[in-house]
Formats: structure tokens, C-alpha cells, sequence
């Protein structure tokens, strides 16, 4: 594919054009876009240039899991709008993001070949998982495409699940490093620093008051794969690394537990950061969330918090 490509982020099947026919191909949910799924990613860039096509990603929204297990369904790694910058960055040429809904949900394997793969995108080889699986009917697997293939002039290639120090690679396994305040090891599985991206929004200002004024990021879910008080790092727009902490939670002393939201203090710093989109990345965790009694427990403590991350910068 020529490298002056334009990148792409196409949303729904009905933003499919015909200029978008013939394409590598991948399916997956990529949660995390963690190392296993680099080498999936690897596969396909190098099937790309060999039959000088572009590489697309199929991606799901909501993902089918949390489609089945609605409130149920565990925390994501990435949101959205991550996935696709670091699937991007991955040097995918294309990104295609389907609404996962009962329509969907509905389509045969038969159909989703038919109607997809080859009507829509003209898929010219396939790229999948050692584990995946398609269809209404749970009949699509890697032989299923084979035979789809052999039929209808595209090829398949599975890949083996990657390792790391004889553990699978898995979005549930950095999942639960994560909950489980094992960050070494989760960054070592995503093969980057594990980081939450999102522009800031106005707040109740109450950190403004307490004096430690914060950077408010919605996170649009009701589950982190994280929670409690954190030594992170913020950059955003070509400005420096800053050194913060940073709170991600209910609040449960002044909201009493709704939906988590990120909370940034820069440490040393003032600035006025509404509307900057904001790259928060979480060093070391400080201690778990908590409720306090009043305001003032919460005021002393999050002096202490502050002290704590100071310390962990610049031992």
C-alpha cells in the first residue's frame, strides 16, 4: 500500500464505499491492543505490501461481549477512541468499527461472508486468531473461512497465540494484572505504559476549592480496570511530561459512588486545561479509594497524597 495513504476510520456498514473493496483483513475485538495483538497486526502489514492492498481492522461497538453481558461485562482496557488512535499507529491503513446490535447479531457465518467480506470489502486474505469464532450460529471458525477461501479466491492465515514468560497474552490476563495493581506486568503484556486518554470537562470545581485544583476526564463507562489514588503522568499537546496524581472512582465522599470518573492534580502546576485531551499515565498506585467522614479527612489526605507521589518522582 502506498505509504501517502490516507488512514481511515470508517463507522458503520453504511459508510462502506466501493472505493473501500479489496483489502488484507483482520477481525477481533483488540481490547488493549497489547502485544498478541501486534504480531496479528505484524501479519497483516506484511500480507499488505505482498499483495500491495490495503490493511483494514474490523472492530466491534459495543464489543460482543458487552453486548451479551450488558452490566455484567468487565472493565476495557482501551475506549474507543484509543483502540483506533493505537491501531492507527499501528500502521493500519483502514479501521472499520460495525454496531454490534441485534442486526448484527443475527447475521449467519454464511451471511457475514457473503454480505461483509466479500459484497462490502472484496477480502482478498484474512488474518485471525487461533481462537476465533463467528456468527449467529457459532459456526465460523478459522476451517470455515478456509473452505469460504477455497470457494470464493481469498486466503486465510491463523496466528499462534503469543507469550510471554510462558503465559498467553490475553486482553482478561492485563485485565486482571490491572485490578490486581500489577502495572509492571500489565505494561509488559500491552508492550507500552498502560494510559487512559480523554478531554477534560467541567467539573463541580470542588478541587478548585479544596485548594488542589484537578483535571476532570469523563471516562463514559461504569468500569475501570483500575481504581484508587495513583502517581501518574500527563502529557497533552506537545508539552512536557508533568508529574500529577491522580484519583479514579466514585468519589464517595462528596458523590456518593456513581460513575468513575479520572481526576488529575499537576503537581506545581495551575493550568487551565478545559477542553485539552488529555494522556494520563499511571506510574504507581498510592492507595485504594476511600470514603471520608468530612471534608476536612479528605482535604488532609489528599495533602498526604500529594506528599506520597512527590516522594515516589523523586526517589
Amino acid at each position: 500500500m502506498d505509504s501517502m495513504a490516507q488512514q481511515q476510520f470508517i463507522r458503520g456498514l453504511s459508510s462502506i464505499s466501493t472505493s473501500h473493496k479489496g483489502c488484507v483483513a483482520t477481525i477481533g475485538s483488540f481490547d488493549g491492543v497489547h502485544l498478541g495483538h501486534q504480531a496479528v497486526l505484524a501479519k497483516l502489514a506484511v500480507a499488505a505490501e505482498r499483495l500491495n492492498l490495503p490493511s483494514l481492522v474490523m472492530i466491534f461497538e459495543p464489543q460482543p461481549y458487552e453486548f451479551f453481558s450488558r452490566e455484567e461485562a468487565p472493565a476495557r482496557i482501551t475506549r474507543l477512541r484509543e483502540k483506533v488512535s493505537l491501531l492507527l499507529a499501528q500502521g493500519v491503513d483502514r479501521v472499520l468499527c460495525l454496531k454490534f446490535d441485534p442486526t448484527l447479531r443475527s447475521f449467519t457465518a454464511k451471511a457475514f461472508v457473503q454480505e461483509i467480506l466479500l459484497q462490502k470489502l472484496g477480502i482478498r486474505h484474512l488474518v485471525v486468531g487461533d481462537d476465533f469464532r463467528f456468527g449467529c450460529d457459532r459456526t465460523g471458525d478459522f476451517a470455515y473461512l478456509q473452505h469460504c477461501g477455497q470457494q470464493h479466491g481469498f486466503s486465510v492465515a491463523d496466528t499462534q497465540t503469543q507469550l510471554h514468560s510462558q503465559s498467553r497474552i490475553s486482553s482478561t490476563r492485563i485485565r486482571q494484572l490491572l485490578q490486581q495493581d500489577e502495572l509492571k506486568q500489565a505494561n509488559a503484556l500491552l508492550g507500552r505504559e498502560y494510559a487512559v486518554t480523554g478531554r477534560v470537562i467541567h467539573g463541580k470545581k470542588l478541587g478548585r476549592q479544596l485548594g488542589f485544583p484537578t483535571a476532570n476526564i469523563g471516562l463514559g463507562r461504569n468500569r475501570t480496570p483500575v481504581q484508587g489514588v495513583y502517581a501518574v503522568s500527563v502529557c497533552w499537546s506537545g508539552q512536557q511530561e508533568k508529574n500529577a496524581v491522580a484519583n479514579v472512582g466514585v468519589r464517595p465522599t462528596v458523590e456518593g459512588g456513581k460513575k468513575p470518573v479520572l481526576e488529575v492534580h499537576i503537581l506545581d502546576s495551575n493550568q487551565i486545561l478545559y477542553g485539552k485531551c488529555l494522556t494520563v499515565c499511571f506510574k504507581q498506585k498510592l492507595r485504594e479509594e476511600q470514603r471520608f467522614d468530612s471534608i476536612e479527612l479528605l482535604q488532609a489526605q489528599i495533602k498526604k497524597d500529594i506528599e506520597a507521589a512527590k516522594m515516589w518522582f523523586h526517589q
